[in-house]
């Protein structure tokens, strides 16, 4: 059987103490500082966002969310290239070069939907009928249609076929956070 004598004086666990809270406290203070400013995880995520060529791809799981997103904050996202795909939609007041290029936001649990979408300039906007499927790649400006809104210039359009899922948007929600500038 062993008996341990310890001594233990006051001053020395205070000390000992104190000096493993500082320890604690820095750590977690070099391991905050790494996360805020360690450009690498900073780049890395603005990067996805827009890749090396500058066209955010937008797709169907946060269509509604950047559409949304774009025309409440139009002066943060004029410039922004985008590249979405949709089918065409005219109304009657549109110019002959104006499209809507939309998708169906399902509304309800009975599968009622509307039609959501950027409303798109182009050149050869005739070419393309309604209902047809087509992938645009444009820039956004702000212009007029009915109030400020964002229009798309369109700089490349090309048809494709109907996507076999994901035809169809559901509403906004809170998962998707904006960042100004940043789709």
């Amino acid at each position: 059987m062993f008996i341990f004598n310890v001594k233990v004086n006051g001053s020395k666990i205070f000390k000992y103490f104190f000096m493993g809270i500082i320890a604690f406290l820095v750590v977690i203070l070099g391991i905050v500082m790494c996360r805020v400013f360690g450009g690498a995880n900073n780049a890395s995520k603005s990067q996805s966002c827009f890749p090396q060529n500058g066209v955010s791809e937008i797709q169907p799981r946060n269509y509604t969310n950047i559409l949304k997103t774009v025309h409440e904050n139009i002066d943060s996202y004029v410039g922004k290239k985008i590249c979405f795909t949709g089918y065409v939609y005219r109304v009657l007041d549109l110019q002959d070069n104006q499209f809507v290029l939309a998708r169906d936001m399902i509304v309800s649990s009975n599968s009622q939907s509307v039609v959501v979408g950027f409303l798109c300039e182009c050149d050869n906007a005739k070419n393309f009928t309604d209902n047809s499927w087509v992938k645009v790649t444009g820039t956004i400006v702000k212009g007029d249609y009915h109030g400020d809104m964002p229009i798309v210039k369109v700089t490349d359009i090309k048809s494709v076929d109907k996507p076999s899922s994901d035809e169809y948007v559901y509403p906004p929600d809170d998962s998707y956070i904006p960042t100004a500038g940043i789709l």
